[in-house]
């Protein structure tokens, strides 16, 4: 019986090249990996034209429905993290493309990343640390988090560990969620309070929802204007969840201390985006679960998913009314 075909149509930034765990895909499937970015629609194409099965690191390829039917021999998409936005799940069950995530594996790595954001934006680190190396000896006016409030949109598994991590540090918590879970709440002590209120009463917001037509620019001007001007908003769920013009204004015109920011509207970021010279912004490139332990997991769980589905027991699958179509 022929090996089925998996393509890494762009592993870029590295992510499942750099782990040794990918060897494993070798075991029961044929494939190719590519570490560049395709420059055109018609490349990535060219470079699936024979997969069966696409695995689409780091989400770093969109696939609207215009790409998605190009491609008829697909037959699997397993994405290497938890969000699947870059994919037009109504065309890829219309064509029976089974998409599977691969849920909650780095979600401690990523709360983790969203810490660091919080406290380098707090104490104005980056800041501080640009002046000493350009010889300057000029301490920030900061602030210190213990007693202050974390406001958490979205209490999936990454959501949760959070709010875990910042009262460990002496933080209030409240809760924002679409879908709100009271076993959450008492399990990790913390209230739900309406979207109004969070925002009004956090000192600090960090975003942890995934994007949706319900989130998107959820962080909107008339937002922003809502949270307090000491505030700080922390993002690694996904760009479009905050309206990027709307929170430039607001940072320049005082309306909030700061941002610490992993994911964006536009990725890779132009080099010319005004979030680059924003003084009040800390910046990293998509980075939240670039740790060689949450790329081991991310990739191990992607095999373990296709592993699954070529074994006619496909797990973790997003859009579960494929499998009725089958």
């Amino acid at each position: 019986m022929p090996r089925s075909t998996v393509i890494i149509p762009a592993d870029y930034p590295p992510l499942v090249s750099a782990s040794p765990v990918l060897a494993e895909l070798d075991r029961f499937a044929d494939f190719e990996l590519f570490t560049d970015r395709p420059q055109s629609a018609d490349e990535i194409v060219q470079r699936l034209h024979n997969a069966d099965i696409l695995l689409n690191s780091r989400g770093s390829l969109a696939f609207p429905e215009s790409l998605l039917k190009r491609l008829p021999r697909l037959q699997m998409i397993a994405v290497c993290g938890i969000g699947y936005d870059s994919i037009h799940l109504p065309t890829a069950t219309q064509q029976g493309i089974v998409v599977c995530n691969v849920p909650g594996k780095t979600a401690a790595v990523v709360a983790e990343h969203a810490l660091a954001l919080m406290l380098s934006t707090a104490r104005r680190i980056t800041w501080m640390h640009q002046s000493m190396q350009s010889g300057g000896w000029s301490a920030e006016l900061s602030q210190a988090m213990a007693g202050r409030t974390i406001g958490v949109i979205g209490t999936g598994h990454i959501g949760c560990r959070m709010l875990q991590l910042c009262r460990a540090i002496g933080m209030q918590a409240v809760a924002w969620s679409l879908h709100p879970d009271q076993q959450k709440a008492a399990e990790f002590q913390f209230d739900y309070v309406p979207l109004e209120t969070l925002l009004r009463e956090s000192d600090v917001v960090s975003l942890h929802t995934r994007l949706s037509p319900a989130t998107q620019h959820l962080i909107n001007a008339d937002r922003l204007h809502t949270m307090k001007p000491t505030a700080i908003l922390i993002n690694t769920a996904r760009g479009a969840i905050v309206d990027t013009q709307a929170l430039l204004d607001a940072l320049n015109n005082g309306k909030l201390f700061g941002a610490g920011l992993d994911v964006y509207d536009m990725e890779p970021l132009p080099a010319d985006h005004p979030l680059r010279s924003n003084p009040r912004v800390v910046l990293t490139p998509h980075s939240a679960d670039t740790t060689q332990e949450a790329i081991d997991l991310l990739t191990a769980g992607c095999i373990d998913n296709i592993r699954a589905f070529l074994a006619g027991a496909p797990q973790n699958v997003v859009n579960p009314e494929v499998l009725a179509t089958e």
